[in-house]
């Protein structure tokens, strides 16, 4: 019976060995994939790259790479900020990555990319309610003489590669404040417009006669001023929210259908009265440019008829200081002279 035993023992730790260095081996194994695993995941993966019209922002357990401790104050973009919005709008300078590559990054850390190619956008496009402003076509707005009309155009813009903070992280969506800020400023613009070349100067009782109800057609004459009002008034964009208006493109201003008619006959009156007004002025400046001619040429004619009267005078104080002998003999040879070229003289004889 002890051999037995014996027997099952010597027969049975082979396969105790063996079975042994099977599991030893398959922990190797479970090893070796955690550290492929681990090397795939964050080294092989950790490498990126920044395209030409992307910049990045790196940060490490939720915190942007700064640049020491500059701010956005320090930075030519704050000029455009009031002493209240720099109070408020102050935004740490980060480091931004640019194109090229590969980097690395550790696992900790995050990669945010941001595209700043220029995009355009209509001006009336809602991106929290696409529905509004007549389905992102038109934009509604109401004149100084409370006229609503519509607005039509677009504005370009882009990320400002010098505030990447306040456009990643500063606010949840840079675009939609851009937006609403351009908006209330063309609004205001629009209610505030008044034209600069009244028609009649010196005049206000007969030029505020005449622009009644057409500030719709100087809104129009005058694109390109409000345009560019509208791009100096948002330049402290990208200092706010990181986003820079490259231009702003407002294209149309229409009424509505029901007084487009009405607008179109007090265009034609004004635009009649204008042609008066501007012949008239015209006539009055030839007018009076010919007056001055007049009184120039009459006044060289005065002066030509007076300068031999001058130089005869003259001439007969400088006989008469020589003497009185010779004033005479002057006024003799004058007369003799006269008497030649008279054809009848007829003399006085005394009794």
């Amino acid at each position: 019976m002890h051999y037995a035993l014996r027997t099952t023992f010597i027969i049975s730790s082979p396969l105790q060995i063996k079975g042994g260095f099977t599991h030893d081996h398959n922990l190797s194994r479970i090893i070796t994939w955690i550290l492929g695993w681990f090397f795939l995941r964050y080294v092989i993966i950790g490498f990126y790259t920044v395209d030409q019209n992307e910049r990045a922002v790196k940060t490490s357990f939720g915190r942007a790479q700064r640049l020491g401790k500059g701010t956005t104050l320090d930075d030519p973009i704050a000029e455009y900020l009031n002493e209240k919005d720099k109070e408020r709008y102050i935004y740490p300078q980060v480091r931004v990555i640019q194109p090229g590559g590969p980097y690395f990054r550790w696992p900790w850390e995050k990669i945010h990319k941001v595209r700043i190619a220029t995009e355009t956008m209509n001006l009336a496009r809602d991106l929290e309610t696409p529905s509004a402003n007549h389905n992102g076509t038109v934009l509604d707005a109401v004149t100084k003489d409370h006229l609503n009309i519509g607005l039509s155009g677009q504005i370009r813009y882009r990320p400002s590669e010098r505030n990447l903070y306040a456009y990643l992280f500063g606010v949840k969506t840079p675009i939609v404040h851009v937006m609403g800020y351009f908006i209330s400023i063309l609004r205001q613009r629009i209610a505030s417009f008044e034209s600069q070349a009244p028609l009649v100067e010196d005049d206000e009782e007969v030029a505020a006669g005449l622009f009644t109800g057409i500030s719709i057609n100087d809104l129009r004459k005058n694109l390109n001023e409000i345009n560019t009002h509208m791009e100096r008034e948002c330049a402290s964009a990208a200092a706010r929210y990181g986003v820079e208006l490259d231009a702003s493109l407002i294209t149309g201003i229409d009424p509505p259908h029901e007084v487009e008619s009405a607008l179109a006959a007090i265009n034609t009156a004004h635009n009649e009265v204008s042609s008066e007004i501007s012949l008239a002025k015209a006539q009055a400046d030839q007018t009076i440019v010919q007056s001055k001619r007049a009184v120039e040429i009459e006044t060289l004619k005065a002066h030509a008829e007076v300068e031999p009267l001058n130089s005869l005078a003259e001439q007969l104080h400088e006989i008469k200081r020589n003497g009185p002998d010779v004033l005479a003999a002057y006024l003799r040879n004058v007369r003799l002279d006269l008497y030649r070229k008279a054809k009848n003289v007829i003399l006085e004889v005394e009794k």
